[in-house]
């Protein structure tokens, strides 16, 4: 008997022209995922993609597999129908941040109390691409845009802050261009029961091109991200000589230099992904008295949503062997109209 053919990336990837504009970081997440897809073991028959409106919602004409490009916000409802009606399907969600926290904030925010078994990506540029570069819930004060020509004034909305306080169980951060760690994200997603929320920070060449420069250029990348693992020592910065130390007393998170005022490596945060309040700690630091956190920031999995479901449904399966619907809708008070 033969064995099964691995995939390729090429095999998760369609006959459809890829329209995006030149130099958009999208290109660099297909890719992203079609490699995470094939290295995993994906089954294009067992896999659906579903998206909202946006750039990033083109992304189920590009990927080998089932898809549903649905309606502006509400790709998250949609993701929850398909996974209730086929739990074995393997769901994957992709949305901008305006998709996801702006109109879809409210079936956002129930899909990850419920924590349903899907993997929602959110790209986030920082602004409304496809409608010509509107300010979004992540753009930052100032922004200048054509809906906020003398700048924004709204704070900023914090993805990754938004999902641990609606309750998700796992929440992660990556970056467009740094492809070998994205896919290491994508991969620990995959591997997670219920609802993973993977922010993925991503390049709008046209309407806010450089937004992250800061801390995603290559030259200066290891004094601006600090790229956080499980039981690991939060050190950052080329010598790795920088860190990130507790406060006892007033529980912030500060940034020390090993060596220098006594700090040793023993004073240094270590990170446990299953503790939520330093979770939010990480998720809010910016620079530039912060390095950006990156990896799985928290992951604590309880029973995903769907299985709660299914465990009912079998429960009373068990209980009434042989029940019909078509006997329940006329068992007790019925009536027969007659004309």
């Amino acid at each position: 008997m033969n064995a099964p053919t691995k995939l390729t990336p090429a095999d998760f990837a369609t006959d459809q022209e890829v329209r995006w504009c030149p130099g958009c970081g999208d290109y660099a997440i297909l890719k992203g995922v079609q490699k995470t897809l094939a290295d995993i073991g994906a089954s294009p028959d067992n896999t659906v993609f579903v998206s909202g409106i946006g750039c990033a919602a083109r992304f189920p004409y590009y990927v080998n597999s089932y898809g549903f490009h649905t309606i502006h916000g509400r790709a998250a409802a949609i993701a929850t129908g398909v996974k209730l009606a086929n739990p074995t399907l393997d769901v994957w969600v992709v949305g901008g941040d305006g998709d996801s926290l702006s109109i879809g904030g409210n079936h956002l925010f129930h899909l990850l109390r419920r924590n349903v078994d899907v993997q929602y990506l959110l790209f986030n540029n920082e602004i409304y691409g496809l409608t010509k570069g509107q300010y979004s819930p992540t753009s930052r004060v100032g922004t200048r845009s054509p809906s906020t020509p003398q700048g924004s004034v709204d704070q900023p909305a914090n993805a990754l802050q938004f999902a641990l306080g609606a309750g998700a169980r796992f929440v992660a951060r990556g970056i467009d261009i740094s492809q070998k760690h994205l896919t290491e994200v994508l991969t620990r997603a995959h591997a997670h029961r219920g609802t993973s929320m993977v922010e993925i920070i991503q390049n709008c060449v046209v309407y806010n091109d450089g937004a992250f420069e800061h801390f995603t250029a290559k030259k200066t990348a290891a004094d601006t991200q600090i790229e956080v693992e499980d039981g690991k020592p939060l050190l950052f910065g080329k010598e790795k000589d920088k860190g990130i130390r507790l406060d006892p007393k007033t529980l912030a998170l500060e940034v020390v230099t090993v060596g220098q005022d006594g700090v040793t490596e023993d004073d240094i945060l270590v990170h446990d992904e299953k503790n939520r309040i330093i979770a939010g700690l990480l998720a809010r630091m910016s620079g530039p008295e912060f390095p950006v956190a990156i990896g799985v920031l928290y992951c604590d999995p309880v029973e995903s949503y769907e299985s709660g479901i299914l465990g009912q449904v079998e429960a009373e399966e068990s209980r009434h062997p042989g029940a019909q619907l078509n006997a329940l809708l006329r068992d007790g008070n019925t009536w027969t109209i007659e004309g």
